[in-house]
């Protein structure tokens, strides 16, 4: 029932996505609202958030391919084919956000190691190439020394991917919303986080009901409930540094997420729905073993971080670097205000139903995906 509702909601979402993939491709950026001041929108959000769940996807599938914890034992390819499905949609969601798609060829032919973007561009493109064979692999050699060396040489992707980000943002001096140096640190626990909120949907909602399935849900649970802590305690270390520094724009930044335009989404959405409540329904071991809720529990964790990747980029492209600016010129896509598109929600709803719709195809056709989920006694 909940793949055959999955199906549907995924052919929707792409049926929905239709209209700004034309948009983008045939007609350009006519018709978002990021611009000349606010540089970066929904996309480059998007792209965050899909990153992090690829990334934090293959650090799960290490303990069944690498360090052979037993109770993980057959959910590897599972996480695999996760971080296959979504570095994707990371990909895209980024690439539309570029002006000129068709130079990112630049970056192979040409580029900067010094830049952190040319950095992370042959980093994905390593990382992809290792979770491919990583698949091949598990599907041939699963326990033999060239899956373990490839499953090692993806962790050390995965991590140095997860920082990286952070560290595209942290090297923005003009902007202390960003300029931070706790940020690359940080980012790989978030993408662990994310990798653990969906296992916990793949595990409670794809895999056959028995006793080790819950033993997996339980420990899944209680990494959840401290990554959370471990999310809130950054979350006051970063607000509060800000506000104690005096900086005005990063004090003006968090005002804008705590009391702004932004404060139900931080309120309502990361903080409640994607904490709060996975906090206290995780905390009950009798609910923490139900199937169900921990796979719900799972989507509402990956909503808050969806939002939360939007409050990193959002608030700090709303201030601008200049005093006067906003008086100064007036004209199309000169706003500070920003608020997405219907494109480029249209856009964004696509890509999550094609990489919804990419996951459930690989566990119904590929014979890797249709073994079974038991640990081998």
């Amino acid at each position: 029932m909940i793949k055959k509702t999955l199906y549907a909601l995924g052919a929707v979402a792409v049926l929905l996505g239709l209209y700004g993939f034309y948009s983008r491709l045939f007609i350009g950026e006519r018709d978002v609202n990021y611009g000349s001041y606010v540089t970066w929108g929904l996309w480059v959000a998007m792209y965050l958030f899909f990153a992090g769940i690829a990334t934090g996807a293959f650090m799960l599938a290490t303990l069944d391919y690498l360090f052979n914890v037993r109770l993980f034992k057959g959910t590897g390819r599972y996480a695999l084919w996760v971080a296959l499905v979504t570095m994707p949609a990371a990909l895209i969601t980024i690439a539309f956000d570029l002006g000129h798609m068709e130079r990112v060829w630049k970056v192979y032919l040409n580029p900067n190691f010094g830049a952190p973007m040319a950095q992370l561009v042959w980093g994905y493109s390593l990382f992809l190439l290792t979770v491919i064979v990583s698949l091949i692999l598990a599907a041939r050699w699963p326990g033999g020394l060239s899956m373990k060396l490839t499953m090692g040489i993806g962790l050390f992707l995965a991590i140095f991917l997860s920082g990286g980000v952070g560290a595209l943002l942290g090297v923005n001096a003009s902007r202390p919303g960003w300029h931070n140096g706790m940020l690359p640190a940080q980012f790989p626990i978030f993408s662990l986080t994310s990798g653990v909120a969906v296992m916990m949907i793949v595990i409670g909602w794809f895999t056959p009901e028995s006793e080790i399935r819950s033993q997996r849900l339980r420990v899944l649970s209680i990494a959840m409930i401290v990554l959370i802590l471990v999310k809130a305690y950054y979350l006051w270390t970063d607000f509060s540094l800000a506000v104690y520094s005096g900086v005005p724009d990063a004090v003006e930044g968090v005002n804008l997420i705590l009391f702004g335009p932004y404060a139900w989404a931080f309120w309502g959405l990361q903080l409640l729905l994607g904490m709060l409540i996975p906090l206290f329904v995780l905390l009950v071991p009798r609910i923490s073993r139900s199937a169900f809720l921990v796979g719900l529990i799972g989507v509402c964790v990956l909503i808050g971080f969806a939002v939360a990747r939007s409050n990193i980029i959002f608030p700090a492209l709303a201030i601008p670097e200049l005093k006067g600016l906003i008086d100064a010129f007036h004209g199309p896509h000169l706003n500070f205000n920003y608020a997405p598109s219907l494109m480029e929600w249209s856009v964004t709803v696509g890509v999550v139903g094609l990489s919804t719709l990419a996951f459930l195809l690989g566990t119904d056709l590929l014979p890797l995906l249709k073994q079974s989920n038991e640990v081998t006694r």
